[in-house]
């Protein structure tokens, strides 16, 4: 009987066995994920057939600044009276700083290629992206407004990808050219809305974006092409301030995303106000007071990008770019290369330190109101965004000590170094006991 019992056990073991077994994850060909790369001529007409098979009334892949010289017009198609952009978007000059145009649903595929630049993982390209095209040796790159987190981890450094652009749009956010959505903003009670309420570029839902876009071999960040120039060269390749004329309106936006490695730069110590002063940062608290001498400290939750000053050797302001940085990116509170937790030294070593810094290069402007400053660093500038620093993210703020400093040689590879908030208060309130405080 009870032999019986556990053949019948048995028998009704099994099936659930073959069942867990087939539920095993198989390892998923790569080529049903990825086209074959590109560099081969197999792949390449690979990639073509593909083409032509789901596009039955053709097809076409547009260099970067061609598919943005043919689809973006300077007023956009979402200019309206009764809808209209953001009151910042022009002052009436003809040129426009946000813009709208919606590319067709149906219709002749409109593609575009491009290699990944940027990675999100240090938090300083949240939700963005940024893809290189080399055509004729030189550089094209185009902005991509995607709702997707980490999308690093998808779309990681180096992978080439197409995008079918149909139904998407091609708009300036700031007067920088990205792949969109339109997007109004209703807010009324934002800070300052009178000047926020209104159509402008928007994020492309994460969904949508992974169905229009196709990888194409894997990624390969040797393949990026970056242009390492010193500040004076960088200076003669673009307008230093640039006017508001659509021909260098045209120069800056083609020039925008570009991928660079500045050479033989240092920090200044100081920051871009608000107002478009010059100022030095000092040691406080970066939770409270906006000028403290690390890479962002708070806005108050305003959300702008911060901006410090990368100088040549020479420390010459009127070839001086800004480098910018979110309040949310992980470094965001780590010290600026060479500052230090000293009220009196705040800034005091930052030109003791010196190297390269590479990322993505812009002119952010949303003033519609700007006139070319009179000033060394007045209205807006010309920044780069790092993509991270060494430990977070990529490394790309690569400075040495040029100068013997107290237990630093010359040479010494800078190692970022975060705020504490423990020793700032030693530092403040030496006298003070916190020890059973909510502090």
């Amino acid at each position: 009987m009870r032999k019986s019992i556990y053949t019948y056990a048995m028998w009704l073991v099994l099936p659930l066995i073959a069942l867990m077994t087939s539920c095993e994850p198989y390892a998923i060909p790569e080529n049903t994920i990825f086209f074959p790369s590109d560099t081969t001529t197999e792949g390449e007409a690979n990639l073509h057939k593909w083409l032509d098979e789901t596009n039955p009334e053709g097809w076409k892949i547009f260099t970067l600044d061609d598919f943005v010289d043919t689809f973006m017009t300077e007023e956009g198609n979402f200019l309206s009276d009764t809808c209209p952009y953001r009151t910042r978007s022009t002052n009436g000059n003809g040129i426009y700083l946000f813009s709208v145009d919606t590319l067709p649903v149906a219709g002749r595929g409109i593609y575009i290629r491009g290699r990944v630049t940027t990675d999100d993982y240090a938090g300083n390209f949240y939700k963005a992206m940024v893809i290189q095209q080399i055509v004729n040796g030189e550089q094209q790159n185009l902005r991509i407004s995607v709702d997707i987190g980490s999308s690093g981890g998808l779309f990681q450094l180096g992978q080439e990808i197409l995008i079918r652009c149909n139904g998407f749009a091609i708009g300036r956010y700031a007067n920088q050219p990205q792949l969109c959505v339109p997007s109004y903003n209703d807010n009324a009670f934002a800070n300052k809305a009178n000047e926020k309420v209104g159509w402008a570029p928007g994020r492309i839902p994460g969904s949508k974006f992974r169905l229009a876009t196709k990888m194409i071999g894997t990624p390969d960040p040797d393949l990026l092409q970056y242009d390492e120039v010193t500040l004076d060269k960088l200076f003669t390749m673009i307008p230093r301030k640039p006017a508001m004329t659509k021909e260098d309106m045209k120069k800056v936006r083609h020039f925008d995303g570009r991928l660079m490695r500045l050479q033989k730069v240092h920090f200044s110590g100081e920051y871009y106000t608000q107002d478009g002063e010059l100022a030095n940062c000092v040691y406080r608290h970066p939770d409270s007071v906006s000028e403290a001498n690390v890479f962002a400290p708070t806005t108050q939750n305003v959300g702008y990008p911060q901006s410090h000053v990368l100088c040549n050797s020479s420390n010459e302001k009127d070839k001086a770019i800004c480098c910018s940085c979110s309040e949310y990116a992980k470094f965001a509170y780590f010290f600026l290369p060479g500052a230090q937790p000293d009220s009196t030294k705040a800034v005091s070593n930052c030109k003791r330190w010196d190297g390269t810094v590479s990322g993505i290069v812009g002119w952010y402007a949303d003033n519609a109101s700007y006139i070319p400053p009179k000033s060394d660093l007045k209205g807006s500038e010309w920044s780069i965004t790092p993509r991270g620093v060494p430990g977070i993210g990529i490394p790309d703020i690569q400075f040495k000590s040029n100068y013997p400093l107290p237990g630093i040689p010359r040479g010494t590879e800078w190692v970022p170094e975060e705020f504490d908030p423990v020793y700032y208060l030693d530092y403040y309130y030496p006298d003070k006991d916190i020890s059973n405080s909510d502090e």
